[in-house]
């Protein structure tokens, strides 16, 4: 499909927390937001200046990092006060942070480590909380903005595999509906977009990930969406096209979320059973 630029986001200013290399989600909606006319300070934690390529994107799409702890008010509200240096004010926010710590070293989620589970929650989700409510304080988001995360799925569905980030996208998702309402009254609105699952080094992390991959893409009727066409829809809900758009967890999945099952599975499960059959 062509990709085509329209301008959406001209004039426009914001942060795009989270990319880490060309694979992540957030790498494409900063390509696709630099395409549309967007201008944007990039940021992510200290630690991924080691295994991470952001300067490459900065470079690539003439952008600002700020390193900041998404987990640290300290370093939240130092971020905001370059980010208004730089621009005033911001009209867009994306925030793509997520990580499960008990999911990374396979711990099931019967014996979570608990310390752990605090932090993919703080990661996860409650980033989300201090990302905005450190703008709020800092007078750093314009009136009529745009916020958008990444959530999935398995907020709302058990998929065992995900374990703990079910509960941490079940928070950002709350935390989004809980922002809408205070932020509507500055014309700001918020949402959760629920992509595919999507071939990241944050997917790569997830135990069985290409399992479920493979059963997204066989029951969606347009098969799993990739990282460009989240962004495609990302810069949508950016744009002023969506200004009456808040509150929403926006499905991306190529229609999973309203489908049971696929005659693909059938399929598949029909051969399945045959060879166990067979033997």
């Amino acid at each position: 499909m062509e990709n085509k630029a329209y301008g959406l986001l001209k004039g426009k200013k914001g942060i795009i927390f989270g990319a880490l290399e060309e694979r992540s989600i957030a790498w494409a909606i900063a390509e696709k937001v630099h395409a549309e006319g967007g201008e944007f300070i990039l940021s992510n934690a200290p630690v991924a200046k080691r295994v991470g390529t952001l300067d490459k994107l900065a470079e690539q799409t003439g952008s600002d990092i700020i390193w900041a702890d998404a987990t640290s008010d300290e370093e939240i509200a130092a971020l905001y006060d370059g980010v208004k240096e730089t621009y005033g004010k911001v009209d867009f926010i994306v925030h793509a942070i997520g990580m499960g710590l008990n999911v990374r070293k396979k711990k099931p989620y019967e014996a979570l480590n608990y310390n752990w589970y605090a932090k993919t929650l703080d990661i996860s989700a409650i980033s989300l909380h201090r990302i905005v409510s450190g703008g709020l304080a800092k007078d750093a988001i314009a009136d009529n903005a745009s916020i958008v995360t990444l959530s999935y799925i398995g907020a709302q569905r058990i998929f065992s595999a995900y374990s703990e980030m079910g509960d941490a996208k079940a928070l950002l998702e709350s935390i989004v509906r809980s922002f809408g309402y205070r932020l509507g009254k500055k014309g700001i609105r918020i949402n959760s977009l629920s992509q595919a699952p999507t071939r990241t080094v944050a997917g790569s992390g997830i135990g069985g990930f290409d399992a479920m991959f493979e059963f997204a893409d066989k029951i969606s009727p347009l098969g799993n969406p990739d990282a460009q066409s989240c962004a495609d829809y990302t810069v949508s809900l950016l744009s002023d096209l969506t200004r009456m758009v808040t509150m929403q967890n926006l499905f991306h999945d190529g229609g999973f979320s309203s489908m049971g099952i696929s005659d693909d599975l059938i399929a598949e499960l029909a051969k399945i059973m045959e060879g166990q059959g067979a033997s």
